[in-house]
């Protein structure tokens, strides 16, 4: 199917472009349309040497779980102390973009004591629940996400509804996006079990939105869900996410085009962003940016929008970031990606660092 790119109107796309080229000069007068809730001239280093770092959730006490691509190992991390490994999950085959990506910590944790995750097997990406252990018992609460080098998707979260939601990507195929008959391109929804959520808009599947590249990003705020996604070779995007929602791809890339697809509330040019995880604290969404080697601030109207134009922070400082969440300590949490292949690691790659929140 050939693509498309939605157009512009000259005004809009002089916009766009007026943001993506902002001199040094206008820096801060843009930044402060964002309005961070964090320091980021305060940074912490809370782990240096990881191995291709993916997924990011916090246990109650505090702590978090990282997962490293890679090697499958998940590592807890308390600030102050070292990371330790918790749990190294079997059947996991890293290739390309694929391997352990997203974790995502039950919300009742306290009682059943599940931690999810999103990996590649050998002929699919699946996602998995078990129990902190060296060798941890997997219980496969989803199978058959179509699975590639490239495209992997990986994200995965709970809303606040107490589901569970997962970004996934096309797997290299791009027809697969607006097939609602596979997993490929979309946002799934479901129960804690794996089957479909009640009130999915396709009856008795997981999917809740399609027309997705490869969503890696899922972040809520103000009651709105949002995510990131990896453009092909002109837009970047983020976009507010509502159940059965078409996003568009692979009819169309970035802004504009027609009403049957939801046009992104903000873009990048790809160079500029590669956006993987995703936050949103204080109105601001956060999004961590590979190919960008930045931290994208996009200020929010709480109404599913945007209230200004999206600006950076932390631009060439921690090279390649896969990862950002706001931790249960109030700190905006980042991760790197520089060992990822695509990267030029330092020593102390891969890091996980924070920033404390503003005094107001």
């Amino acid at each position: 199917m050939p693509r498309k790119m939605r157009t512009l109107a000259p005004a809009a796309a002089l916009a766009i472009a007026s943001v993506l080229a902002l001199p040094a000069s206008q820096t801060a007068v843009a930044q402060s349309a964002a309005d961070p809730s964090f320091d980021f001239s305060a940074p912490e280093v809370l782990a240096t040497g990881l191995t291709v770092p993916w997924g990011l959730d916090f246990l109650p006490d505090g702590s978090a779980l990282v997962s490293e691509r890679t090697s499958a190992r998940i590592l807890r991390l308390r600030p102050g102390s070292a990371p330790t490994e918790v749990a190294r999950l079997s059947g996991v085959q890293p290739s390309g973009e694929g391997g352990l990506l997203g974790l995502a910590v039950s919300p009742s944790y306290a009682v059943d004591g599940y931690v999810y995750a999103y990996y590649s097997a050998a002929s699919d990406n699946r996602i998995v629940r078990f129990k902190l252990a060296a060798s941890p018992q997997q219980e496969v609460i989803l199978s058959g996400i179509p699975k590639a080098s490239v495209h992997d998707g990986g994200r995965i979260h709970f809303g606040p509804d107490g589901l569970l939601y997962a970004g996934t990507g096309d797997a290299g195929e791009s027809t697969n996006a607006q097939n609602p008959n596979t997993p490929a391109g979309k946002i799934l929804r479901m129960r804690p079990d794996g089957t479909p959520a009640p009130g999915n808009p396709f009856p008795n599947s997981v999917v809740y939105t399609l027309g997705h590249r490869n969503v890696q990003g899922l972040a809520w705020g103000g009651g709105r869900m949002y995510a990131t996604e990896f453009g092909q070779n002109t837009w970047d995007e983020v976009n507010h996410i509502t159940a059965g929602g078409n996003y568009g791809w692979p009819n169309v890339e970035g802004p504009g085009g027609p009403p049957t697809y939801r046009a992104p509330i903000a873009t990048w040019a790809t160079s500029q962003a590669s956006p993987s995880g995703a936050a949103v604290a204080g109105g601001t969404l956060y999004a961590a940016a590979l190919a960008g080697r930045r931290l994208w601030t996009v200020p929010l109207d709480g109404n599913g929008g945007t209230s200004g134009p999206p600006t950076a922070v932390l631009q060439d400082t921690y090279g390649r970031l896969r990862t950002v969440a706001v931790g249960p300590d109030g700190w905006l949490w980042v991760m790197t990606s520089n060992r990822d292949g695509r990267g030029t690691p330092t020593s102390t790659d891969d890091r996980i660092v924070r920033f404390p929140p503003v005094s107001r």
